[in-house]
């Protein structure tokens, strides 16, 4: 392969049928994104369609790079639709959490490993989705979110460590290994 077929490659722009294909092969990992983001079937539903309607009408994308803009657009809908905003209430108490773990959709109970995640404030929950899960820079998630990156830091550091508690208080044995082995789940099977 010549560098001018491969440079020729690299600058052609995704098409709908490119766009089409990342959802039809990601369509799990995407709506698991969106209900984890969301945290409502609802919502979830809604922010997969619109992403899906922004990727297939979006022009200017490199075709290798269909797949992360198709999750962008996603993230970026979740982030329109609820507006988190960082807040002072980062503190979890273990009443809150057992009414919480409660609250976790259905659907979401079909993967444990992430029940935990939907059951954070708004703010926390896409933080540590957008940093932790995604691999966005602090930077790019302040930016997205519209806050500073120390409230970026702070709200992962706080994801953190209510999800500890919670994999504490639904194991109530061995937390920190729960805690390692939840940390090293493959996210959505990308």
């Amino acid at each position: 392969m010549t560098q001018k077929y491969k440079n020729a490659l690299s600058n052609e722009y995704a098409t709908r049928s490119d766009f089409c294909s990342s959802y039809l092969e990601q369509m799990n990992s995407l709506y698991l994104l969106s209900l984890l983001l969301t945290a409502d079937p609802g919502k979830a539903e809604q922010c997969f369609l619109s992403g899906f309607d922004d990727s297939v009408s979006t022009i200017w994308v490199f075709k290798e790079r269909a797949n992360l803009w198709v999750r962008r657009c996603i993230i970026l809908h979740a982030i329109r639709s609820l507006c988190p905003r960082p807040s002072d209430d980062n503190e979890l108490n273990e009443a809150r959490l057992s009414q919480l773990i409660g609250d976790v959709p259905a659907e979401v109970r079909a993967y444990p490993k992430f029940a935990g995640i939907v059951t954070l404030n708004s703010f926390e929950r896409f933080v540590f989705i957008m940093s932790i899960l995604e691999k966005y820079s602090d930077h790019e998630c302040s930016l997205l979110l519209g806050c500073v990156r120390r409230d970026v830091i702070n709200a992962r550091t706080a994801a953190f460590r209510h999800l500890a508690a919670s994999v504490a208080i639904a194991t109530k044995t061995q937390p920190e290994r729960d805690v390692i082995l939840f940390s090293g789940v493959n996210y959505a099977n990308r």
